[in-house]
């Protein structure tokens, strides 16, 4: 009897016992459980990425806003009554010209010219604005009284740029499209000092739309 008893226990379990592990079903719904959560949190976080992106491109195109709004106000608050000899050296320009024979839209002499490095030049600058294939440029030049081949610096301003508008208002209180109104008397540097009260510019863009700012001349 002892040895029939040895002999069962021997064999294992009976046959009504159940093994230990995984059914291949078991595991394959455990896979699809697992790879929708995958592929929520892959969802998740491109939206994160898609947000923060969004989230730079509009801050790069604040700074880029408020910078070219800040160099016009500045160049248009600092205007100077210089007048600067024409390139051949046959008469002179306006101190402020706009008046559409230009390719710029508006050329003008400004003060405030920083000099941190103390180079013997003048505190006044030529600067002009122009609008090229939807980009505000803004040229400079080097000096006042400036030659043929004196070659300006041009900076990309703003981007997206519809339309730039300026107008002028002039002694009488009367608002004009063109600087000066009247063609001078004579082609002197007193007769190409006039400047208008105030000004206003406005720049149309793509995605922010009209930004206005109307500046009183002090110079």
């Amino acid at each position: 009897m002892s040895g029939s008893r040895s002999h069962r226990h021997a064999m294992g379990p009976g046959p009504g016992r159940r093994q230990a592990g995984f059914t291949l079903l078991e595991i394959l719904v455990a896979m699809a459980i697992f790879a929708i959560f995958a592929y929520m949190a892959y969802g998740g976080l491109n939206a994160i990425i898609f947000q923060q992106r969004i989230a730079d491109e509009s801050a790069t195109r604040l700074r880029e806003v408020q910078y070219a709004i800040r160099r016009l106000t500045q160049d248009f608050g600092q205007l100077q009554p210089r007048a600067v000899r024409e390139e051949l050296g046959d008469g002179w320009k306006q101190a402020l010209q706009a008046d559409g024979r230009d390719l710029e839209a508006v050329e003008l002499t400004r003060g405030g010219w920083p000099n941190p490095l103390g180079r013997p030049r003048s505190s006044l600058q030529r600067v002009a604005y122009r609008v090229e294939d939807d980009k505000l440029i803004r040229i400079q030049w080097p000096v006042l009284d400036r030659l043929l081949d004196e070659e300006p610096a041009e900076l990309e301003l703003l981007t997206g740029v519809v339309e730039f508008r300026i107008r002028f208002l002039q002694p009488d209180g009367e608002w004009s499209d063109v600087w000066p109104t009247t063609e001078p008397i004579d082609n002197t540097a007193s007769s190409a000092r006039n400047l208008p009260r105030a000004i206003e510019f406005v720049v149309e863009l793509e995605d922010w739309g009209e930004i206005t700012r109307l500046i009183e001349v002090t110079g």
